[in-house]
């Protein structure tokens, strides 16, 4: 069976030659740039919107056709090229765009493409306002230029640049030079290689690069996880390096392997550069609902505090924004610092694991096992909103005795780990993680859950 078109809080995603065709990006372009011209009326001089891509094959007639979409309701465009998604934020703020468009999709399958929107704060939009978008895609309710009116297109090349000073901005660069600090590349021949590699030579790191084309031709599994990363981890151990990075496709996501050659996992990213920033500053962090406890415990040890998100980085960065916090993210390797932009940004979390290295002299394996270690287990099954409903009901009276969080789906918080369930946004199943110190307890949780689902069921 087919697979249906997602439109998301994320933005859309698709199949491309299936479900995702030019005609598609360009009516989505379409409705973006008429939501940007009747929001940001009264706004001096014409409006205009980034748009980058990562590096897959599609990239460019989806770009073209967005674009085009773009243009047709009098909006300017600003082609920025092959670039990682934080690149296409910083670009927003940079040039006081009124929004920002990324062709990518994201840790998917080559097959796969997407399409995501950022406003004029580099971020991405919220809830509602990604409502209001796609419903303005869905019953094509465009206000289409006339001839004189339809925007024009340039291009800007300096995005890498621009980036990477930003960057270095947060971190003492010299300081970390004096180390010469040697890392391992892994960039999936996405988009991050060459933005990575010029902040790591200003770095002053030795780095040995892998799988650096952009050509989209991914060189293992996308998605920067331990199933996927088995080479990186030789690699790490091969050369004798200090650390190894991957990145994902569009460079918002980050994952590290320690001087072992050892993956220890996408959620130590959040907790290691939290790490840094709370031996610096006094404040908070925002994260989602199912990001493990390892920030909590790195924040509770320094007297900062940690607050919890809905699942989705615009949750994540609004909190930010609205609690004023000095560091944020979520456990898929993701690394918010709003001096640099409103996404994910894998060059922050990398300065930002860098500078830790250079301060404490520690090795990734001392810092990890500095912060300690939880069993996360992560599992879903199929059920349509109403076997959704009894399911997260039925789980509010079996752990009644837990700390609740009702702000997406149910959080479970006990003395000894928390459950989180939530119904997905994207699909018909029921997300299931579960975190303890023991994995016997993490996988009781799930168990349980199961059993719940068993009854529904039945």
């Amino acid at each position: 069976m087919a697979e249906e078109l997602i439109i998301s809080v994320s933005g859309v995603r698709g199949i491309v030659g299936e479900n995702l065709t030019p005609s598609i990006a360009a009516d989505y372009g379409s409705a973006f740039g008429t939501f940007v011209a009747d929001t940001c009326t009264g706004e001096a001089g014409g409006l205009s919107v980034c748009i980058g891509m990562d590096s897959r094959p599609s990239g460019p007639m989806l770009c073209a056709a967005a674009a085009a979409g773009l243009m047709s309701v009098g909006i300017d465009v600003i082609q920025l090229g092959v670039v990682t998604t934080p690149g296409v934020s910083v670009m927003v703020t940079h040039r006081k765009c009124a929004g920002g468009v990324i062709i990518t999709a994201s840790h998917n399958p080559i097959r796969y493409n997407g399409i995501k929107l950022l406003l004029g704060n580099g971020m991405a939009p919220p809830g509602e306002v990604a409502e209001q978008i796609k419903q303005r895609f869905l019953d094509k309710k465009f206000t289409f230029a006339d001839s004189v009116g339809c925007g024009k297109v340039t291009s800007q090349a300096d995005t890498d640049d621009v980036h990477v000073d930003k960057v270095l901005r947060i971190v003492d660069r010299e300081r970390i030079a004096e180390k010469r600090i040697s890392v391992v590349l892994d960039s999936v021949n996405g988009a991050g290689g060459a933005v990575t590699r010029k902040l790591l030579a200003k770095l002053g790191c030795e780095v040995y690069a892998v799988n650096q084309e952009p050509n989209g031709l991914f060189a293992h599994g996308p998605e920067p996880v331990a199933e996927n990363l088995g080479g990186l981890c030789e690699l790490v151990k091969e050369k004798d390096a200090a650390v190894g990075f991957a990145q994902d496709p569009d460079a918002d996501r980050l994952a590290v392997v320690d001087e072992n050659g050892t993956y220890i996992g996408e959620e130590y990213t959040l907790a290691l550069a939290a790490k840094y920033i709370f031996s610096k500053r006094t404040g908070r962090a925002a994260t989602n609902l199912s990001t493990s406890r390892m920030i909590d415990d790195v924040a509770q040890k320094t007297g900062n505090k940690v607050i919890r998100t809905p699942v989705g980085e615009a949750n994540v960065a609004a909190a930010m924004l609205e609690n004023d916090c000095i560091i944020g993210g979520e456990g898929n390797g993701g690394v918010i610092d709003l001096r640099v932009s409103g996404v994910r940004d894998s060059l922050v979390a990398i300065a930002l694991v860098l500078q830790l290295m250079t301060e404490t002299g520690k090795s990734i394996s001392q810092l990890a096992g500095d912060i300690g270690s939880y069993y996360m287990k992560k599992d879903k099954f199929p059920a349509d909103k109403a076997q959704a409903h009894s399911i997260l009901a039925a789980a509010k009276q079996l752990f009644a005795e837990a700390r609740l969080d009702t702000s997406d789906g149910c959080r479970f918080d006990f003395d000894q780990g928390w459950l989180h369930l939530r119904a997905s946004n994207t699909e018909p199943v029921v997300r299931v993680i579960a975190e303890a110190k023991d994995r016997q307890i993490a996988e009781k949780y799930i168990d349980a859950v199961m059993n719940l689902r068993e009854k529904a069921a039945g």
